[in-house]
């Protein structure tokens, strides 16, 4: 039985066949084809935070799986009245077959790993995001056909997504730059097992300051929100700290010509980004968006394989 609790618990062999199993989904998905790989199972949802697409995403994959879904806001479970993370995990692992968990913290849906005897899949934590960096490659595989080899530039918060894009960058061989203030670095641990990976792989992973140094010669130009859940008492100073890390139009000339723009969404145009930036001809955002679906569906049925 295996979890993704982290990216690092993939191998570049099982992201690529997560990779080509999402391509393959939704090729049959989109044909119409019935696909009956979750069939007779029965996935959780175990969500602490608000959601839009990891949620609807893993949802509609379980249907269209052939399994079924269910939701469990943790406000409406014994979790909120005190119950052990432990306890919970057990009683939810003897009903589910899989547990898909957005939680406050990492401790959580390691608990829930261990304790309840069925695969769990970190649907965010406050340390990592892992299936949208699955969504994220999927979608840079149909916009530029490889990931080797390629450079993505960050900017922004070195949040929970950057941290995960970081990781899944070193492990498929993925150049990636990484611009943000001083203080909101990725986490300190995850950056160096990145960088001993990337000696393996042969790509470069590096923190700087500049945004423009970071965007320079780039493939792909990623942001993500400054103030993310949870984080809203910081807005002011953060806003202070991540001013001239917007993704614009003048930023975006520094990267190569036929570079695409990602954000993970929800987006705060205007701040992070500029309107004409996300919804400009080069922005795979809304195709990033919609392969949190193929990308939910590609987890869910490797993970019932193993």
């Amino acid at each position: 039985m295996r979890s993704l609790l982290l990216t690092s618990d993939l191998s570049a062999a099982d992201m690529d066949a997560i990779l080509a199993k999402a391509g393959d989904l939704k090729k049959r998905l989109k044909s119409g084809q019935e696909v009956s790989s979750l069939k007779g199972k029965v996935v959780g949802l175990v969500f602490e935070k608000p959601s839009t697409r990891t949620r609807t995403g893993f949802e509609v994959a379980s249907l269209r799986l052939g399994g079924h879904s269910l939701y469990l806001s943790t406000n409406e479970l014994q979790l909120s009245r005190g119950e052990p993370i432990k306890d919970t995990a057990r009683v939810l692992g003897s009903y589910l077959d899989i547990i898909v968990a957005r939680v406050n913290a990492q401790a959580t849906v390691d608990q829930l790993a261990g304790f309840s005897g069925v695969p769990v899949v970190n649907a965010l934590s406050e340390l990592e995001h892992p299936t949208q960096i699955i969504a994220d490659f999927f979608t840079i595989l149909e916009a530029k056909g490889r990931l080797k080899g390629l450079k993505i530039a960050y900017v922004g918060d070195g949040d929970n997504v950057c941290n995960s894009l970081v990781m899944g960058s070193a492990i498929e061989g993925i150049n990636i730059a990484v611009a943000c203030p001083r203080n909101y670095h990725p986490s300190e641990s995850i950056l160096e097992q990145a960088q001993t990976m990337s000696k393996k792989t042969g790509c470069i992973v590096e923190v700087v300051e500049d945004p423009a140094k970071a965007v320079r010669d780039a493939d792909i130009v990623y942001t993500d929100v400054w103030v993310s859940m949870g984080e809203e008492s910081e807005k002011d100073r953060r806003l202070r700290a991540f001013k001239g890390y917007q993704v614009n139009a003048k930023l975006l000339e520094g990267a190569e010509p036929d570079a695409s723009v990602m954000h993970c969404l929800p987006a705060h145009r205007g701040l992070e980004i500029t309107d004409d930036v996300l919804e400009g001809a080069q922005s795979i955002v809304w195709k990033q968006a919609e392969n949190k679906l193929y990308g939910a569906a590609a987890v869910l049925e490797w993970l019932a394989e193993q």
